[in-house]
């Protein structure tokens, strides 16, 4: 599978610099997006990408065999052929995007219908040897900016230790055209790199998985399961510090809303979320290593789908900072870089039912993270549920690979095995023996 990774690397002490040129780009980009929309029933027609490019390139651009129908050169004087090429590419996105939208609304005719939008907060891209020149080991490149009405190359400082990373971990990669970015306050050159990576292709009964359960009082319970429903390693991912320095931030929050209304809290907010978004990426890093470590194939995930639900009390801002989507796919991201397969497993059920099949459990109200059993057992409930996950994942897959007289026979043996969401640790044990 192919596979993009990005990474930013900070330009130091140049921000005021990059804003005529950001500021004519989307000044471009605009004025190409009304005017290939105009066109679009003819643009659409062309199924090749780079006919369909070419064609936007001759209505917009003039040349000695070639009078534009759109004036864009005497609007946009001397502008870089691969400026002008980054517009083009960037309005036919914008607005093949806006057309499938559109396609979808009139289809469904749910929610509001898409406005197409022309102007948008875009960044350009500088292609290689046009508008980027970079010579490998130096600190510094070399982009062609739009300052004092002309088009010329200035010299940009990069962050030494950003370059560092990329020469250790990426060199083996070539990067693409750096695109700009702008990020609290501070410019970016942001490099795609492409790789093509192999998953594993294990047999159902010689993998090893490792199973998540992603909560709010623990950040992440993980249990290493074989097929038979042997428990290799476990591994509970709290970072409590970094949980108590974010909910500080949301009281601080809440003490300057009372005091001065909701107004002027941008900054708290745009700093708490990069709190709650670094919280996020530990989660997810330690999940992945705890994987690598013990050698896994698999990592099992619940299908957290939380649209439409409404909570109350004290938990609902919790629930609503709860980076679950953020974790899962910064896990599947990381664990695909290292051959590592993504499942995941309906989630009803696997906190409400003990892993041990005696039924449902009752958690306690001092302390959430505890349940008692229907035997009477007390036992940790994240921990019972990631058995679960891991359970369920493998009575899927093991039930896929068997023959339908032999998959009615274990039903028959394991009743609960036939219905997916009532299947527990205790029943993969039942269908393995």
């Amino acid at each position: 599978m192919e596979l993009i990774s990005s990474y930013g690397v900070e330009i130091l002490g140049m921000n005021r610099i990059f804003e005529p040129t950001v500021k004519i780009f989307r000044e471009a980009l605009a004025f190409c997006i009304t005017a290939l929309e105009n066109e679009w029933e003819n643009i659409k027609t062309i199924e090749s990408a780079k006919s369909r490019f070419n064609y936007c390139e001759h209505l917009l651009h003039n040349t000695e065999k070639n009078k534009a129908k759109y004036n864009f050169d005497a609007r946009f004087y001397k502008m870089p052929c691969y400026f002008r090429r980054a517009v083009i590419q960037s309005a036919l996105g914008a607005l093949e995007s806006y057309h499938s939208n559109l396609e979808n609304w009139e289809l469904t005719n749910k929610g509001k219908k898409p406005r197409l939008q022309a102007d948008r907060f875009a960044a350009p891209c500088f292609y290689k040897g046009n508008m980027y020149l970079h010579e490998d080991g130096d600190d510094y490149c070399y982009l062609k900016l739009y300052i004092n009405n002309d088009w010329i190359y200035v010299q940009v400082r990069l962050k030494h230790t950003d370059l560092q990373y990329l020469r250790k971990y990426w060199d083996h990669l070539t990067p693409s055209a750096p695109i700009l970015e702008k990020r609290h306050g501070k410019y970016f050159l942001r490099f795609a790199f492409e790789e093509k990576m192999i998953l594993n292709n294990t047999e159902v009964y010689d993998q090893t998985v490792c199973s998540v359960d992603l909560g709010l009082n623990t950040d992440a319970v993980c249990s290493i399961l074989k097929y038979d429903g042997t428990v290799l390693a476990r591994k509970f991912i709290n970072f409590a510090s970094e949980k108590d320095q974010l909910y500080r931030a949301l009281n601080r929050i809440k003490r300057f809303q009372r005091k001065h209304s909701s107004q002027n809290v941008g900054g708290f907010w745009a700093y708490t979320r990069r709190l709650n978004d670094e919280l996020a990426r530990k989660v997810a890093n330690a999940i992945t290593e705890f994987a690598a470590i013990n050698g896994c194939d698999v990592i099992v995930f619940e299908h957290l789908d939380m649209q439409g639900k409404k909570t109350k009390g004290s938990k609902k801002q919790r629930l609503h900072m709860w980076k679950r989507n953020m974790i899962q796919d910064l896990v599947t991201h990381k664990a695909h870089r290292l051959g590592i397969r993504i499942s995941h497993i309906c989630p009803w059920g696997t906190s409400a039912l003990a892993f041990d099949g005696s039924g449902k459990l009752a958690r306690d109200e001092s302390n959430h993270a505890l349940a008692t059993f229907a035997n009477g057992k007390r036992y940790n409930c994240d921990l019972s549920a990631s058995y679960n996950i891991g359970a369920r994942y493998f009575i899927r897959e093991i039930f896929k690979t068997l023959p339908v007289t032999v998959r009615s026979q274990l039903e028959a043996k394991v009743p609960e095995a036939g219905r997916r969401t009532s299947c527990t640790y205790a029943t993969l044990c039942s269908v393995a023996t």
